[in-house]
């Protein structure tokens, strides 16, 4: 299974419109992928988030998914995909 770790930054202006795209993303993916993302901010900088998607087993479809719900969120968006060792 590979862990998705997915991080940008959100003007502390646009937080309230990023939260709402973010549960949308997050309901979207439960439904589809049967993954449940966490949505975290870095302690030393408020403008950093990362959404983290753990346990995901068809990588194929869920690139697609994240590539494709990518575009509504108006931001750079940087995936990191790990495996346990």
């Amino acid at each position: 299974m590979t862990n998705y770790y997915v991080y940008y930054r959100v003007e502390l202006l646009r937080f309230a419109e990023m939260r709402a795209k973010v549960e949308k993303l997050f309901a979207l993916v439960e439904r589809e992928a049967g993954v449940r993302g966490r949505w975290m901010q870095r302690r030393d900088d408020p403008s950093t988030w990362m959404e983290v998607y753990e346990g995901v087993r068809d990588t194929v479809k869920f690139d697609a998914l994240l590539e494709r719900e990518a575009v509504a969120f108006g931001v750079a968006r940087k995936v990191e995909r790990f495996v346990c060792a």
